[in-house]
């Protein structure tokens, strides 16, 4: 038998394990089954060479010159076979490595999706905790914006009224000015104080008339001092009647400044009570003022925090929609 036919005889080689395509394991597929396909190919490769080295005796049997030619190919053969279980065992580890890091990668995936999906619910939360505030802050920018215009409205009625009673004290006061100015003009024309002027001057005239007096009485003539004391006794009963009078005109004018002083702290009175009033709304006004101001910084604090919640709430969406 030749040695051509002598390998006839053979088993047919199977097909080396590298040859075979080798197929990844998936997020799914065990790593196990791989290791176990892998594996196999030494127990099949021991099977051929016990098969192949008890057909040797027969082969030898059969044609003895060939021998050493059929155990020659018969080495080369199971050298080939070592060989490609070698390459099939590194090429084993190197897919079990790639798998354990597969499996790595796959988990710290898991864990990292996970995480999106806690902070994507805390995001939702947030921003439905956002809305609600901003719904509330609107709700007090629009109480606020209509207390502000109620203010306003009281404001502008409070100075109207402040307007009103200011020109009223003028008015009080140009009367009471007018007043005192007829005041004294009437007193300068009443017949008392007309008759007190001439009294003045009667009584200026008198004394001028007493020092001729006294130079004629130094004269020794009697007549002329006789008749002086008879004037005397008429001037004095005249001076009792004009005393009379001015006693009399002296008690009106005292009832006069009485009335005039009880007038006059009316007037004080007034005065005082109105200058409260206008005190009192000076600091309404004041306060008004005040929280006016307030309010305005409170309405631009509360759309600061609107433009700020609206911008986060923005880069919220934003981030969602990415």
């Amino acid at each position: 038998m030749c040695p051509a036919e002598a390998a006839g005889h053979l088993p047919p080689a199977q097909s080396s394990p590298v040859t075979a395509p080798v197929r990844v394991p998936g997020p799914h597929s065990p790593l196990p089954s791989l290791g176990k396909t892998l594996l196999s190919f030494p127990q099949t490769w021991m099977q051929q060479k016990l098969h192949s080295s008890s057909l040797l005796p027969e082969m030898a049997k059969q044609n003895s010159p060939s021998l050493a030619e059929v155990v020659k190919q018969v080495v080369e053969q199971q050298q080939s076979q070592v060989a490609d279980v070698e390459k099939s065992k590194a090429i084993l580890f190197q897919l079990q490595a790639k798998c354990q890091e597969l499996e790595k990668e796959i988990n710290s995936i898991l864990l990292e999706t996970k995480t999106t999906e806690k902070e994507i619910h805390l995001q939702d939360d947030a921003i439905e905790v956002t809305k609600y505030q901003c719904e509330n802050l609107e709700a007090q920018v629009r109480a606020l914006y209509s207390e502000n215009l109620k203010l306003k409205c009281d404001a502008e009625t409070v100075q109207e009224e402040f307007e009103m009673i200011l020109a009223r004290n003028n008015e009080y006061r140009e009367k009471i000015k007018d007043h005192k100015h007829l005041f004294w003009e009437m007193e300068s024309k009443l017949p008392v104080m007309i008759e007190l002027a001439k009294k003045k001057a009667f009584v200026e005239e008198l004394r001028a008339k007493k020092e001729e007096l006294i130079c004629d009485l130094q004269n020794p003539e009697g007549s002329v001092i006789k008749q002086v004391q008879e004037e005397i006794t008429l001037l004095k009963s005249e001076i009792t009647t004009l005393k009379d009078l001015i006693t009399k005109k002296r008690d009106m004018l005292e009832e006069e400044e009485k009335k005039h002083a009880k007038l006059r702290k009316e007037i004080e009175v007034q005065n005082k009570r109105y200058d409260a009033i206008l005190k009192r709304l000076r600091c309404q006004l004041n306060k008004v003022h005040s929280n006016k101001r307030q309010w305005h910084w409170n309405i631009q604090q509360l759309e600061k925090k609107v433009a700020e919640l609206r911008e986060c709430l923005g880069v919220a969406e934003l981030e969602n929609i990415m």
